[in-house]
């Protein structure tokens, strides 16, 4: 029997297995598609598809440098107990690693990792930890120098938080010291231009509304001008000094602000990344009697 795309396309998306082996099976069965998702549990290469509706917001984030770049990864698992598992930490460091080489998400998921691609190394690993994985993201920076820095480590170069930290200019300690300012801090963006501008449209609204109403709830109310001119401007300018990272109070020396403290260190911050395992992932949260009612149904 011919065995056709969309065959395998349909047993891949039901069980979650890597394409030749949703292609194998199929060879294998004679193109019965039950045979097929049987043939590939006994093997244990349709474990991923009973888990794949689990939520993924444990895991680990992965930094690593190579000269002027710097790139992140991010691989999520169900629990945090997988993060200390010494095959996981070993894949999540070989997925930073051939990171490096990739230009997007996608060309890191066909990536060559030890013979497989980085897709199907992953498949394997759900099949063998026995937990739901997903490589979310990546990231990347260039700089003539670049940092980088791992809070709460769970190995090197491996752990909760991960941050880079490009540089114009040769690094002599500083980017280290702004790599851990970003851990704690976590600003939004590098200055006020790169900032998203619906953010600060939102941000200019809410002080705006919030300016009025105080003022109309004032004993002595101030001028409308005062308010535009003065009141409003001074408030965004606070938020951009609390939320952009060229702008922040240095968290090592709060006198000068980041900006100038690299200034002083002869370099300049052109780019940097800040990634946290399972940040903007929404972690389903049932109550003990709703479970046992959900069971209870069967």
């Amino acid at each position: 029997m011919t065995i056709t795309a969309s065959m395998v396309k349909e047993l891949r998306d039901s069980t979650g297995a890597g394409m030749m082996d949703a292609k194998k099976a199929l060879t294998e069965t004679n193109g019965d598609m039950e045979a097929a998702v049987d043939w590939l549990r006994t093997k244990g290469l349709a474990k991923a598809a009973k888990k794949a509706d689990r939520v993924a917001a444990e895991g680990l984030v992965g930094v690593t440098v190579s000269g002027g770049k710097g790139v992140a990864v991010e691989v999520n698992s169900e629990t945090d107990f997988v993060g200390k598992n010494a095959d996981f930490q070993n894949l999540v460091r070989g997925i930073t690693t051939a990171a490096l080489g990739a230009a997007d998400l996608d060309a890191l998921k066909a990536a060559n990792l030890n013979g497989k691609s980085v897709e199907a190394s992953l498949t394997d690993a759900i099949a063998t930890i026995g937990e739901n994985m997903t490589l979310r993201r990546m990231a990347a920076v260039e700089g003539d120098s670049v940092a980088a820095y791992i809070h709460t480590a769970a190995a090197d170069g491996l752990g909760r938080i991960g941050v880079l930290v490009a540089l114009k200019g040769a690094d002599n300690g500083i980017g280290k010291q702004i790599a851990m300012h970003i851990a704690a801090t976590s600003p939004m963006s590098l200055s006020e231009a790169d900032m998203d501008a619906e953010v600060v449209a939102r941000e200019l609204a809410v002080q705006t509304a919030k300016a009025m109403e105080e003022n109309a709830a004032s004993a002595k109310p101030k001028p409308e001008a005062v308010i535009q001119n003065n009141i409003i401007p001074g408030r965004m300018k606070k938020f951009f000094e609390e939320s952009t990272l060229l702008n922040q109070k240095f968290v090592i020396n709060p006198d000068v602000t980041v900006a100038q403290a690299a200034k002083e260190a002869g370099v300049e911050v052109v780019s940097f990344v800040r990634m946290a395992v399972g940040e903007g992932i929404e972690k389903e949260k049932e109550d003990f009697a709703a479970e046992v009612a959900k069971a209870l149904q069967g």
